[in-house]
């Protein structure tokens, strides 16, 4: 074309040389200016494919680290709570040994204490407010364990055989004449059973060796309720004794001190079976017997015949024993008692399957005692629970009663009771309301921790939740009513401890792997930067030692092609 620049081959050697040598300079700043000689496939499609695989994987390994963190945190969240139920659960184990201790205390005796200072008295008779009486006399009869009367007598000359003892106050009767008078009190075999003393206020303790029931019984000549009094308060036993039916148109001043936690009856059986049974809870009252066969109820048959139970000598509380002309169940008297919104805050009806037993037991520490009465109509009855050491029994509509308290460790058992009770509520709160949990995930409450440690999730850990409520842990509600009671709620303690621990070295190993396993995943990520690294990166020494030399190439060949323009120069010159 006539267009067309013709060019000497020279000159055109020289121009593909400069075009190489900027295209080389063009590559090289490039690679310093983003650091890397692989900057697309089209680069090194090898390289650059490989270093993307790594960086994708080292992606997915930084993503699974803050998985992996936040399992330890849900891991630590678990571990913190396992600390507060240590805790609470030690605590626990305190409460149930200082019941065993407690229950120990109340069961092996029974015992009153007086009010007034009898020490250095040399006359009982001349203590302001005796009774002017011919006999003052204070009678004992000791019931055991199992409800049998027990026959007493004075050690040198008993005074009464049989199950009473009498302990008459003669003019000129001094404190240590009374004292060795009931210290000389044995049993049929001649075992002392009865331990008198003054305590350090000077006021008279008398309390059973044997674990056996004690009552004490205050009558004068008179034999009224105001002289009967005035001898009890001389005594000191004045704000402790009730006034109590007798089942005779009477009645009697009197106290009955138990050595148990609650009032037990005897063990109850079923005469309708051939040979008796223990009872059920459905059996009727007028069905009972003894261990002996002996009925233990009978005429319950009129809507007058009821069983009242007064606290610490409050209002009687009226429990049906009848309904529709006949008996009512065990079950249905247990009931009438917990849903008597007078009583079911201060003690608690229970029914043993295995012994037969039905108990009242105190559920509020101030309980001191219990007052018991059978009223009955015209025709008389029985309703003999076995409570205390009164036989309930009516011959006619004349009431019958008996005034029962107990020791300082029942109201101890009971603040017991309700501060395990409280500590259960607690460890439910702790557990159930998420406190222990960490975003949604609570290792104590049922939820399984799944941590992932690879990127196709072929690595895995599974930390398994448990269920750390006082149920799930196996802390039944405090019934610290009998030593087996208590000594079941103790190994229930102890296994629960030994759980808790176990399952707080469970989770201090899951927590070791999973920090290991971050540790090496941050490790791997970096190995995988690196060799992506090694793969697309340039080393910036030699490209810029590149750039220096491309452009020194670049000058010479600028040079070079100068040298090669001059020819045509030299014919322009032939024309100027």
């Amino acid at each position: 074309m006539t267009n067309d620049v013709v060019l000497t081959a020279a000159l055109r050697t020289n121009l593909l040389s400069l075009q190489n040598t900027q295209s080389l300079i063009d590559i090289t700043q490039n690679r310093l200016a983003t650091g890397k000689k692989i900057n697309s496939a089209l680069d090194g499609p090898q390289a650059f494919f490989a270093s993307q695989a790594l960086n994708n994987r080292a992606g997915d390994l930084g993503r699974l680290l803050d998985s992996i963190g936040q399992s330890i945190q849900v891991i630590k969240a678990a571990d913190t709570g396992v600390t507060a139920l240590t805790t609470m659960v030690e605590q626990a184990d305190a409460l149930v040994t200082s019941a065993r201790e407690a229950v120990a205390n109340a069961q092996s005796e029974a015992k009153v204490t007086g009010t007034k200072d009898l020490r250095n008295v040399d006359d009982l008779r001349a203590i302001v407010g005796w009774p002017a009486d011919a006999l003052t006399r204070i009678s004992f009869t000791l019931t055991t364990q199992e409800g049998v009367s027990r026959a007493t007598g004075e050690f040198a000359t008993p005074l009464v055989t049989g199950a009473t003892t009498n302990i008459d106050v003669a003019a000129g009767t001094s404190t240590e004449d009374l004292l060795a008078r009931l210290n000389s009190i044995v049993d049929a075999d001649g075992t002392h059973v009865i331990k008198a003393e003054l305590d350090a206020k000077g006021q008279l303790s008398i309390k059973t060796t044997n674990g056996d029931s004690l009552n004490m019984n205050f009558t004068t000549t008179t034999d009224n309720d105001v002289t009967n009094l005035g001898l009890a308060n001389a005594l000191g036993f004045g704000d402790q004794v009730r006034i109590v039916d007798d089942g005779a148109g009477a009645s009697n001043v009197s106290i009955t001190a138990i050595a148990d936690t609650a009032l037990r009856s005897f063990s109850l059986y079923d005469s309708t079976t051939a040979p008796d049974t223990i009872a059920n809870r459905s059996d009727l009252l007028s069905n009972l017997v003894n261990a002996s066969g002996t009925s233990l109820f009978g005429n319950l048959d009129n809507a007058a015949d009821d069983f009242v139970i007064s606290i610490n000598g409050g209002a009687g509380q009226r429990i049906e024993l009848t309904s529709g002309g006949a008996s009512i169940s065990i079950q249905g008297f247990i009931d009438q008692i917990n849903n008597n919104g007078s009583l079911n805050t201060k003690i608690k009806a229970e029914f043993d399957e295995e012994t037969g037993q039905i108990s009242l037991r105190p559920i509020d520490g101030s309980v001191k005692s219990i007052t018991t009465t059978l009223e009955a109509d015209a025709g008389g009855a029985t309703a003999n629970f076995g409570f205390g050491t009164t036989a309930l029994t009516t011959a006619d509509a004349d009431p019958i009663g008996e005034h029962i308290t107990f020791g300082d460790s029942v109201a101890e058992l009971a603040k017991l009771e309700s501060d395990y009770n409280k500590l259960r509520d607690q460890i439910d709160a702790l557990v159930s309301n998420g406190d222990t949990g960490y975003r949604g995930t609570n290792l104590l409450f049922g939820d399984d921790l799944l941590t992932v440690f690879n990127e196709d999730r072929t690595s895995t850990i599974t930390t398994e939740g448990v269920t750390f409520t006082a149920d799930g842990l196996g802390l039944d509600v405090a019934d610290f009513s009998r030593i087996d009671t208590v000594e079941d709620s103790i190994e229930n303690v102890r296994e629960a401890l030994e759980t808790v621990r176990n399952f707080g070295s469970t989770l201090a190993n899951d927590l070791s792997v999973i920090q290991a396993r971050q540790t090496f995943t941050s490790s791997m990520v970096t190995t995988l930067k690196e060799g992506s690294a090694l793969l697309v990166n340039a080393d910036q020494n030699e490209e810029g030692a590149k750039l220096l030399a491309l452009q020194t190439r670049q000058q010479l060949g600028v040079t070079a092609l100068s040298l090669a323009s001059q020819s045509q120069q030299a014919i322009l010159r032939l024309f100027g």
